[in-house]
């Protein structure tokens, strides 16, 4: 109840405070070349359920049938307006209305689509059993997971082998020990204004 609480409060001031900010975003992103303005997919949530995500629109308009779904280095299909919002990390703002509608928490596992979903073994399906999130620590690890996977000789791959279990057990050692108090440093780490190293978790 504490966590829905914290969620709850800080989203719709969250909303509030930042609807200018938004609304400059999302001008500037149909200024860009006049497509939609939010890129909504479908990500797998708590229990396995299904979701859409809210996000501002970083790439061309079809930009899933040019290719693969995840970002690797410079991508081509990233427009200008959004290679600064993913590096601001502005284009992430408008789940704050999933978060609302209870599909997301502020702190939790960032939500994947369902083909990656699909090569969980049982022991990660554990991570199906949290509410997704807008940040995370392994978040913050993998901060440059874009231009790391662009080192990669199979991208994919490397993410789905690699990446992918470390941000699992990264999301399910903090969750096993994590409390408001601790959610609330790693929105702070998330911004830059506090070392997730010192990040210690505790039941609040």
């Amino acid at each position: 109840m504490a966590k829905r609480t914290f969620d709850l409060f800080w989203s719709a001031l969250g909303l509030v405070v930042l609807s200018p900010v938004l609304l400059l975003v999302a001008l500037l992103v149909k200024l860009e070349d006049g497509g939609p303005v939010f890129f909504r997919q479908v990500r797998v949530g708590r229990g396995g359920r299904p979701f859409r995500i809210w996000k501002f629109r970083t790439m061309v308009v079809d930009a899933e049938r040019r290719g693969g779904a995840i970002t690797v280095g410079q991508d081509i299909r990233i427009t200008r307006i959004g290679r600064y919002l993913r590096s601001t990390k502005l284009d992430e703002f408008p789940q704050l209305l999933n978060v609302l509608s209870g599909e997301m928490s502020l702190v939790g596992p960032r939500p994947e689509v369902p083909r990656y979903v699909d090569h969980y073994t049982e022991a990660q399906r554990g991570i199906l059993g949290l509410r997704p999130g807008i940040t995370d620590l392994a978040s913050i690890k993998y901060r440059n997971e874009s231009e790391l996977l662009g080192q990669a000789e199979d991208p994919e791959a490397t993410y789905i082998q690699e990446v992918l279990p470390d941000k699992i057990r990264i999301n399910l050692a903090y969750a096993s020990r994590a409390g408001v108090w601790s959610d609330f440093l790693v929105i702070l780490a998330t911004l830059g204004l506090f070392p997730p190293a010192r990040i210690r978790t505790g039941q609040a």
